[in-house]
């Protein structure tokens, strides 16, 4: 298939292209210059309409990145415009064209659900509140043009993707090989994780199962604590864990994403990804861990 990827340069979309690339796929980027790919506009939602004539899959992966700097109002701004204004006007565009790709996978990400405690949430659980779960249900809601257009549209909801190169795993790597790993927060907040090699397995595993469409909880089964994930990393480095991080520091530190990141509960379970069928290479953390830390990125 000749598949386009916007977001092409980040974590999971370079992974996601080498994999596709050694399955035959034929792969193009979206991108915002004159590089080799198809042009993009964010701000107006135009493109080459030629090249994405040809195109059988779109997978829209393109976003400020919410984990890197404070959010400050315009850092809000930034994360919000970049997700629904952005996937709202490529939509309406995509919509207005005779050919094109017939499916769209396009990121969306646990926050949806907001901070929510131990409630087991799958994909039929009600989006919470606050800046995170307006943000994705909006940024979900921006797909609908094309799904009304006949096109088939999954909207990953990734995890907290676990990789060297980036994410939410490689700033925590020094200060934990430093020693000065610990608990954040009360630690019984839970994290819903996924390796970034099973992330882009699944992204794939969408591709190719076209009864899959609409909201996918792109996680493992087994959602764990912030302390269980202290605990697991520390073993993994052989490092003590004895440094915890008070609520109030974090948020001092971090502002509000402590609240939308770190120290908010979501408790996700991949309940179409398992009734379709798809096994996880890695759905225990201690051995997900190993597998990261051996790899490089």
């Amino acid at each position: 298939m000749r598949i386009a990827i916007s977001g092409s340069s980040g974590m999971v979309g370079r992974a996601l292209a080498t994999a596709l690339l050694a399955d035959g796929h034929d792969v193009v980027p979206l991108v915002r210059d004159n590089a080799d790919g198809i042009h993009w506009t964010p701000a107006t939602g135009e493109f080459d309409q030629e090249k994405m004539g040809d195109v059988d899959v779109l997978v829209h992966l393109a976003g400020e990145n919410i984990a890197q700097g404070r959010w400050t109002k315009a850092k809000k701004e930034r994360i919000r415009s970049s997700r629904t204004d952005a996937t709202r006007l490529l939509c309406e565009s995509l919509a207005k064209m005779k050919s094109g790709p017939r499916t769209m996978i396009s990121a969306s990400a646990i926050g949806i659900y907001g901070d929510r405690g131990d409630e087991v949430l799958d994909e039929d659980a009600a989006p919470g509140e606050g800046f995170l779960p307006d943000v994705c249900r909006n940024w979900e809601s921006a797909t609908q043009v094309v799904v009304d257009a006949g096109m088939r549209v999954v909207n990953l909801r990734l995890g907290m993707v676990l990789s060297r190169a980036g994410g939410a795993l490689k700033p925590m790597l020094l200060p934990f090989k430093l020693g000065l790993g610990g608990r954040m927060g009360s630690g019984r907040q839970y994290w819903s994780w996924i390796t970034l090699t099973d992330a882009v397995r699944v992204i794939q595993f969408t591709i190719d199962t076209p009864t899959l469409s609409g909201p996918v909880n792109a996680v493992t089964p087994v959602a764990v604590t912030n302390l269980e994930f202290t605990k697991a990393l520390g073993k993994a480095i052989r490092r003590p864990t004895i440094f915890p991080m008070p609520g109030p520091a974090a948020r001092m530190v971090l502002g509000q994403m402590a609240d939308g990141l770190i120290l908010a509960s979501a408790r996700v379970v991949p309940r179409k990804l398992e009734e379709a069928g798809f096994k996880f290479s890695h759905s225990q953390l201690d051995d997900a861990l190993q597998h990261v830390l051996a790899n490089k990125p």
